[in-house]
């Protein structure tokens, strides 16, 4: 698609979604730059010349790369840099909320969450976002575990042999 085309359509899709009753948020809508990035013409200073753009959509980063097998450039997808740090803090909430509940239901309700997490943004070329949260929860899940009485008690030794026996599931694409 090209500028032209994009124009065309932003003119007549606030048209289109007032038959149904909608509107578009005028800060929220708007015309990007994405093109494909073409670096042939700049291989003696690559730095000078802006990148790629990306932008963030539905809790994405839309983002230029290369493919490894033949350099091609496409568009790939990775979790937003803002969603995954609120997932964190929710994550962190409700184990500060819930710390004194028995470890099997905290167990049960994070494997859930976790699970939710995975199914939304477990696409192809995201692993990387998704293995952070996994062990950004284990993390926050033993720091709060860790506060349930005055004693620190739960070294990091302990808590993999809770995992054993109570393991969150594991990050898995779509």
């Amino acid at each position: 698609m090209d500028e032209g085309d994009a124009r065309r359509v932003m003119a007549v899709l606030p048209k289109r979604f007032g038959r149904f009753g909608l509107t578009l948020h005028p800060e929220k809508t708007r015309l990007l730059p994405f093109k494909h990035p073409d670096w042939r013409g700049y291989r003696g200073n690559k730095a000078a010349v802006k990148g790629p753009g990306s932008f963030d959509f539905l809790g994405f980063t839309f983002y230029w790369a290369r493919i490894r097998k033949d350099g091609k450039w496409m568009i790939k997808l990775k979790t937003s840099r803002i969603r995954l740090t609120r997932s964190l803090k929710r994550i962190a909430q409700w184990c500060k909320r819930n710390r004194h509940v028995p470890i099997p239901d905290q167990h049960r309700m994070l494997a859930s969450k976790l699970l939710g997490h995975y199914q939304y943004y477990g696409i192809t070329g995201n692993c990387k976002a998704l293995n952070q949260f996994y062990h950004e929860v284990r993390r926050i899940w033993r720091k709060w575990l860790n506060r349930r009485s005055n004693r620190r008690h739960l070294w990091w030794e302990r808590f993999v042999l809770l995992l054993k026996r109570y393991p969150l599931p594991s990050p898995k694409l779509a």
